[in-house]
């Protein structure tokens, strides 16, 4: 999954005798630690930045003038007793008390012996949700605080449920201020007993408490004298020794999205990415995907050389002894135990975006390297992640969570988010703006999706506009009701029909009396009306026609999603260019007075917005020429020279 909002990100160095004593011996015992991503979240102030701040100092993980620079000005960190204000060791915490904000997710680094180490800190509060979705999602284990004073709270169980939806399978459960309860055995055993039966409730089947203080340093990096009844690992020896998620990766078959193909001169082609999961080696069978094509490795190379394998995390390019169809996008799997593809799925989305997710708007969906459109139906169900209920709705707010089914308008290389993380996980992007809405997981194909498949045909579109000796085209009108798009549209059609054109109108009224006539006037109703015009435009066109359509068609992204249905250079966008007060003097149907007093809802310039376009291919301003004017000017861009 993508990473969708600001963090912040600064080293904090180590302090290790082995530096002075052979750098060398060092650089080589560095090198082949294992890296372990995890999260701290839980309730507002349940202590993440005070353990953070607890787990660098007491590791010894940072210069000591730092320690000298934090200690002046009357500021102690010292041990057990001790004024401790550990924040300050994390800068970005320290900005966030002093400006009384929260960050979104606040990145560390830091080292141990035995592993390295990135920790992200997320954010406590609610309106914060989509930040905690953002530092879950690349993470092998989360430490879940909870205040030993308070129990289980609402967002103790909303940051384990999305924890484990992401795929988190290392939970710590960090009973934290064991101190302020005086480490009674009888409190942890409490807490424990409830976070069991909410976790399995949820499906979380394993966890690892602890009893800790991290203001006190209990259970941090060496065992507390203050719970001589607790006999599990301290944190720091947890950390060091969970499995990473790495590790499971390199046991599964082989899959690598390309990034790029890598082709310096004519004697060399390669495909370079991210190995996402498995082994491969030179001589070892592979299958690309969608194209389904196989071949065999004839070389991996890297910056430094040819490897004789590679694995899981490891960035390569790798070479192929056949010259077989591969692309960005592609994914480069074993030949004998491949990925699937489709493009129609259930997937679980959380929203990201202030405004609410618009059933059956087209948006770009990027999974791995790939990119591609995609609608989003409405919601199955919203997950109330306090009560874990599913509830009935028509679409999701911010950081709400809902399963929906989402259709792409070409095949994906997928496998279950629960599988398979990078070819599971995905991103939607806002087509107008560029920004991130939603996170998601596929949960698997929809079964009708590998039941249909594309029928080749003899005769296509370049047959039946041959015989219509015509380009075919779509020549889009958009505009205000009452713009005065059916009747250019109309004197257009007049003018390619006495030119012995092959033509067909849609006209927006028209349509709704028939094949729209099920759909009203809500946003998602014109959004579905838009697609179905689209879809029928597409197949006339292909049938060789020139297609005029006449829609009001408010949205940019849905003429957009029309446009990307076509082949280049065929699709026309046409602005009726009218300002709004010339008309609704017109007002040929009454429609503006009925808006106007509240009769007719959700009319586009009145109470629904109209998205003018931004670059379209041909404007009309009808303040300054007549509609045979107009028309003269529409079937002139269109035909040119021929």
């Amino acid at each position: 999954m993508t990473e969708a909002t600001t963090q912040t990100e600064e080293p904090v160095y180590v302090v290790d005798e082995l530096i002075s004593k052979d750098i060398d011996a060092y650089l080589e015992q560095h090198e082949h630690k294992t890296m372990l991503r995890f999260i701290t979240c839980g309730s507002v102030d349940d202590g993440k930045s005070t353990l953070i701040g607890r787990l660098l100092y007491d590791s010894k993980m940072i210069f000591e003038d730092q320690l000298d620079a934090l200690t002046s000005d009357s500021k102690k960190v010292g041990t057990q007793g001790q004024d401790i204000d550990f924040a300050l060791l994390v800068d970005g915490l320290a900005a966030e008390r002093e400006q009384g904000i929260t960050i979104d997710v606040a990145y560390r680094f830091f080292n141990t012996e035995k592993r390295k180490f990135i920790v992200a800190d997320c954010p406590g509060h609610e309106q914060y949700t989509r930040n905690m979705v953002t530092g879950a999602s690349t993470a092998d284990l989360a430490v879940i605080l909870i205040d030993a004073r308070k129990g289980v709270l609402v967002q103790t169980r909303r940051h384990s449920y999305i924890c484990h939806l992401l795929g988190v399978k290392n939970i710590v459960l960090a009973v934290n201020k064991m101190d302020l309860v005086d480490y009674k055995q009888e409190v942890f055993d409490k807490i424990v007993a409830d976070y069991t039966e909410f976790a399995s409730s949820i499906g979380i089947e394993s966890f690892t408490a602890m009893p800790i203080s991290g203001f006190k340093g209990d259970n941090i990096t060496k065992p507390s004298e203050n719970t001589p009844w607790y006999k599990g690992p301290t944190l720091v020896d947890h950390l060091e020794t969970v499995e990473v998620l790495s590790s499971a990766d390199a046991e599964k078959p082989f899959r690598m999205p390309v990034q790029w193909v890598n082709r310096p001169n004519l004697d060399f082609r390669g495909f370079s990415g991210l190995i996402a999961t498995g082994e491969v080696k030179p001589g070892d069978k592979i299958r690309v995907l969608p194209s389904g094509k196989t071949s065999t490795v004839s070389k991996i190379v890297t910056f430094d050389g040819e490897l004789d394998e590679a694995g899981a995390g490891q960035s390569v390019t790798v070479c192929f002894e056949d010259e077989i169809d591969c692309s960005r996008g592609s994914v480069i799997s074993v030949a004998d135990n491949p990925p699937q593809t489709a493009d129609q799925f259930e997937a679980t989305l959380v929203w990201m975006a202030d405004d609410a997710m618009v059933p059956g708007r087209a948006y770009w969906l990027k999974l791995g390297t790939q990119m591609v459109s995609a609608t989003v139906q409405e919601p199955k169900y919203e997950v109330n992640v306090n009560t874990m209920e599913h509830l009935a709705a028509k679409t999701l707010e911010l950081n709400a969570i809902g399963v929906a089914e989402i259709a792409t308008d070409k095949q994906v290389v997928f496998e279950p988010y629960a599988d398979n993380r990078a070819l599971g996980g995905f991103i939607l992007i806002d087509k107008m703006t560029n920004a991130t809405v939603a996170a998601g997981m596929l949960n698997f194909s929809l079964r009708r999706s590998q039941n249909v498949h594309w029928q080749a045909l003899d005769i296509g579109r370049k047959q039946h506009a041959g015989l219509k000796n015509q380009q075919p085209a779509v020549l889009w009108f958009t505009g205000l009701s009452g713009s005065g798009k059916s009747t250019i549209a109309n004197l257009v059609e007049k003018k390619l029909h006495r030119m012995n054109r092959h033509t067909f109108l849609l006209d927006g009224d028209n349509v709704r009396h028939g094949l729209n006539k099920d759909l009203g006037f809500t946003e998602s109703d014109r959004i579905e009306n838009i697609r179905r015009v689209g879809e029928v435009s597409k197949l006339m066109a292909d049938a060789g026609l020139i297609v005029i359509t006449a829609f009001i068609s408010p949205f940019q992204a849905d003429r957009e999603m029309v446009r990307s249905m076509l082949p280049e250079g065929e699709f026309f966008e046409v602005f009726i260019d009218t300002p709004l007060k010339v008309a609704e003097a017109r007002d040929v149907k009454g429609l503006y007075k009925k808006a106007r007093s509240g009769e007719l809802k959700n009319f586009t310039g009145i109470d629904s917005p109209y998205e003018a376009p931004r670059n379209p291919e041909i404007r009309i301003d009808t303040t300054a020429v007549s509609p045979e004017e107009a028309a003269n000017l529409i079937v002139d861009a269109l035909l040119g020279d021929s």
